[in-house]
């Protein structure tokens, strides 16, 4: 056990892309930090504004991830005093929920010296998450695509993607839970195969860097946007508003409410301040495509 003081980083992400439904994801620059102090006793303190919502002790579900591998592989987890600061919000589409599972992780990795591959913690933390998309974005950097196959996750990562995306907020969380509630548990084979169609061809765009092709794709998927837009304020007055300025296309992020803008990275300051202007009561933010994944470093305290 390596009795050492340690910092973890971990990416926000934006889920799903359009029609990549629980298979596309993308690094954001937004960020959890950690930091891993030897303790008397397991102790969590949060930083961010609404850390008084969580638990100060180890049934933080972040030590409890922790915890949970640690005696999947036979390690004796000593106690940590655990600081969180975060500036990921919480419940709006930006994989808040996928960075803490992959905060646990690494926590138990790095002190507990398991060595473990990015190919392990990817299915370890998909298997917390339920989905592959946003915690293989958090953990590997830029744009990754996964599926699940036989008994686990396959991934392939993508680096150098050349857009920013402006997100736009509405001022309050929306649950996982609530947003998948209203999706058909049923799809006509017919319909699946075409939404599987335009997803593959989003990619096929991606790649050849199409991207009036890419957004148009991304707005014609029919595995989610068309139920969870219905939830979402201001979605399609925020498209046409974004794709009026330049934006190459728009998603919901993750399972929303957040809506995701892609665009030209010279045209993305000039976005930001039009989408802030049009729409005073949601939260816009400028970010950047993360290239690197989850980072873990010791330190001095």
């Amino acid at each position: 056990m390596k009795q050492a003081n340690w910092r973890i980083t971990v990416p926000a992400s934006t889920a799903n892309v359009g029609p990549g439904f629980d298979s596309i994801g993308l690094a954001l620059s937004l960020y959890l930090n950690v930091n891993v102090y030897p303790h008397s006793h397991w102790e969590v303190r949060t930083l961010s504004p609404k850390g008084s919502k969580f638990p100060n002790d180890e049934t933080h579900y972040m030590i409890q991830v922790a915890k949970e591998i640690a005696k999947r592989f036979s390690v004796v987890l000593q106690p940590y005093f655990v600081e969180i600061d975060s500036d990921i919000p919480l419940a709006q589409g930006f994989g808040s929920s996928g960075a803490v599972v992959l905060a646990g992780i690494e926590l138990v990795d790095v002190v507990g010296g398991l060595q473990l591959t990015l190919k392990q913690k990817h299915q370890l933390a998909a298997e917390f998450e339920g989905h592959p998309d946003n915690v293989g974005a958090s953990l590997y950097g830029g744009l990754v695509v996964c599926c699940q196959l036989n008994e686990g996750f396959e991934l392939v990562s993508y680096s150098d993607f050349p857009l920013h995306i402006v997100t736009v907020s509405p001022q309050f969380e929306m649950k996982t839970k609530e947003s998948r509630a209203v999706l058909p548990k049923v799809i006509d084979f017919d319909v699946a195969t075409k939404a599987s169609a335009i997803s593959n061809m989003m990619l096929a765009a991606l790649w050849k860097r199409d991207w009036e092709l890419f957004g148009e794709l991304m707005s014609q998927d029919l595995f989610h946007q068309p139920y969870r837009k219905l939830l979402i304020p201001y979605f399609e007055e925020v498209e046409n508003v974004a794709k009026q300025q330049g934006a190459c296309g728009v998603a919901i992020s993750g399972a929303g409410p957040t809506i995701a803008c892609f665009v030209k990275r010279e045209a993305s300051d000039a976005l930001r301040e039009v989408l802030q202007q049009y729409f005073k009561k949601t939260t816009v933010r400028l970010l950047k495509v993360e290239e690197q994944g989850i980072q873990s470093k010791l330190i001095n305290r």
